[in-house]
């Protein structure tokens, strides 16, 4: 199941969707404006983003995403000109859904959207850091550090696999609060995190190498520290 954040500024159509997508066993964060939606994009697996933000349009938006990072995008708008869905495509986005719409139809688009993307992280199930030093396998949720097999519970390895994403990318504690609780915000949350940190540090080796492996970036928060091997 994946990771969706819904970016609209109706909170009608936010919580209707939700509760479509939450019925499919998705984890979903809500964002109600364009700034949210950035900051918000590095913990989804997927997005689905209304173009008619109060401050800034979708479009400005979904360049942003792109230039950071391959997310996917289904767009939404109340504009059903074929005009709008080409120029809507051409941002990239992989899908188009105009207002009103059927939510069962879009949790459909979701999943064929979900399909068609499957196949590139397919390829990269398993994936190596550091020459080696750190291996993850995505499909079987196995970590090797090393060559040492290590047990992570599922808020460990969502963790680890959130910052091997993109490797020395700084993420914030509530980014990863939404990637591995699908939680937005709150400081029990964020103080989990620090929790996670702490017991995966322990796992994956002494406390020099593994401080080094999920680094801390003061004041703003962790970052893998080994680059992904070709």
């Amino acid at each position: 199941m994946a990771v969706i954040v819904v970016v609209d500024d109706e909170a009608k159509i936010r919580q209707l969707v939700r509760a479509y997508l939450e019925r499919e066993g998705h984890t979903v964060i809500d964002a109600a404006t364009a700034a949210a939606a950035v900051e918000l994009a590095g913990a989804a697996d997927l997005m689905i983003l209304d173009l008619g933000l109060p401050d800034r349009s979708g479009q400005e938006v979904a360049r942003e995403v792109r230039r950071g990072a391959d997310l996917p995008i289904i767009m939404l708008t109340a504009r059903a000109g074929e005009a709008e869905r080409i120029a809507g495509l051409r941002l990239g986005a992989d899908d188009y859904v105009t207002k009103p719409f059927s939510p069962g139809e879009l949790v459909a688009r979701v999943a064929a959207v979900l399909r068609r993307t499957a196949g590139d992280a397919a390829a990269a199930e398993l994936t190596s850091y550091g020459e080696g030093v750190l291996r993850i396998d995505t499909a079987r949720r196995e970590v090797n550090v090393d060559d040492r097999p290590v047990a992570l519970t599922r808020s460990e390895f969502d963790l680890l696999t959130a910052l091997a994403a993109r490797p020395g990318r700084v993420w914030s504690r509530r980014e990863l609060t939404s990637r591995v609780r699908g939680e937005r915000d709150g400081d029990a949350a964020e103080r989990a995190i620090d929790a996670h940190v702490k017991n995966l540090r322990r796992k994956l080796g002494d406390p020099p190498a593994a401080a080094r492996l999920v680094a801390t970036v003061a004041g703003v928060g962790y970052k893998l520290g080994l680059d992904r091997d070709d």
